[in-house]
């Protein structure tokens, strides 16, 4: 909170969220509406909920995907095979501002669950398709789990060593899906509060994911060519990549322009007479002498301590960075200084988290609810929709909801 600053209510207090999801690419969207401060339920299946719930064990006994993407949220456990079950979830966005689903092609369309479908029946409904390909063209029907996006995209083949493509080590396509539908749903509910409508809004992984390839794209439809794999050095500016030091770290620098190159000549590697030697005094040279200019760079800081390296290059104002491992950034001295870490509920008890990267100053933290259990909210969820204990327990009992 800053000091004289009025409080302000979370800014998505009030708005209901319905998500027939699984996975990461919803999940990850509806969460961070949940941080903002809207109500998210989340439909899943009875028999074992959404699939992500059993990708692994790590976090404390639960799926490290499903506790990133699902706090926050009511888990409803609903049969959508059931016309009862599938009778609740329209019972549910009636009273929703919006829907977010990413079933597999056409089964949201089946269910009657399509953006399309219920926009029409519910004018002020944002109603949000997420899907691998899209609704239409030779892909729509294709399976589109990250992994295969991420090649289909072309981001594999930029990612890597000359000889290794490889894949990213994150689920980029689905978290670029995610960010998009979620920006899509603030843009449809801010022009909802204009017009009065919302409307439906489209996402695919792949059309995030090469709207993200930006200039390696860019490069190869104008430039004539893809830009080459170079590992953690970049490929068109030089020196720019990570460099052993004496106790076996590794520290990345970037030098952005001439006059950089010169004061790391003169400051780390210690001969000023390269910062105007043609071979090496404009950045196309030192690319066309990469070789040559990362063993200078690699025998100057390979005779440094990792924190020697990191303190040179930051007095001679050379952008640098230390080549962390996960471990290492879960304890990073700036996340720490920031109080940027918080304690989130779950089913087996607190877990860390670090706070939403979105920081609006004159309000409460991001709410950072619970990851719930499976069908933990069915009960409270229903009798709030206008169901009876007694209609409740009989579904419970034909194995409708969970």
């Amino acid at each position: 909170m800053i000091p004289g600053m009025e409080p302000q209510p979370p800014p998505l207090e009030g708005i209901t969220v319905v998500a027939v999801e699984q996975a990461v690419a919803a999940p990850f969207a509806t969460r961070q509406l949940a941080d903002l401060g809207a109500r998210v339920i989340k439909v899943e299946r009875v028999d074992g909920g959404d699939f992500a719930r059993g990708y692994d064990t790590a976090a404390g006994g639960l799926a490290s995907h499903f506790v990133w993407c699902n706090r926050g949220k009511e888990s409803v456990a609903l049969d959508l095979k059931d016309p009862r079950g599938l009778d609740v979830v329209r019972r549910l966005v009636a009273d929703a501002d919006v829907f977010v689903q990413n079933l597999a092609h056409g089964a949201a369309a089946r269910l009657g669950l399509d953006a399309a479908t219920l926009c029409a029946a519910h004018p002020r409904l944002v109603a949000v398709d997420i899907s691998g390909y899209g609704s239409t063209g030779p892909y729509a029907d294709q399976r589109a789990y990250d992994m295969l996006v991420q090649c289909e995209a072309g981001l594999v083949s930029v990612t890597g060593t000359p000889e290794l493509p490889v894949k990213a080590g994150i689920p980029a396509a689905d978290i670029a899906a995610a960010m998009y539908a979620f920006s899509g749903v603030l843009a449809a509910l801010l022009r909802r509060g204009t017009t009065g409508r919302g409307g439906p809004v489209e996402v695919s992984m792949l059309e995030a994911l090469v709207e993200w390839m930006g200039h390696p794209l860019h490069h190869a439809m104008h430039g004539g060519t893809p830009p080459a794999r170079t590992g953690l050095a970049h490929a068109v500016i030089a020196p720019y990549d990570a460099y052993a030091t004496a106790d076996g770290g590794r520290v990345l620098l970037s030098v952005q322009n001439d006059r950089e190159w010169r004061r790391l000549a003169e400051r780390i590697v210690g001969r000023p007479e390269l910062g105007t030697d043609p071979a090496f005094a404009t950045n196309a040279a030192r690319v066309a002498n990469r070789e040559r200019t990362d063993g200078l760079v690699a025998g100057a800081l390979g005779a440094l301590t990792a924190d020697e390296a990191l303190d040179r290059l930051t007095g001679a104002g050379i952008a640098c960075a230390r080549l962390r491992d996960v471990r290492e950034v879960a304890g990073h001295p700036q996340l720490a200084a920031r109080q940027r870490w918080r304690e989130v509920g779950t089913p087996v008890g607190p877990l860390r988290a670090p706070l939403p990267p979105i920081t609006l100053p004159g309000g409460d933290a991001a709410r950072m609810g619970d990851v719930p259990a499976l069908g933990q909210h069915t009960g409270s969820v229903l009798r709030a929709a206008g169901m009876t204990d007694d209609e409740i327990a009989a579904l419970r009992r034909d194995g409708v909801v969970a």
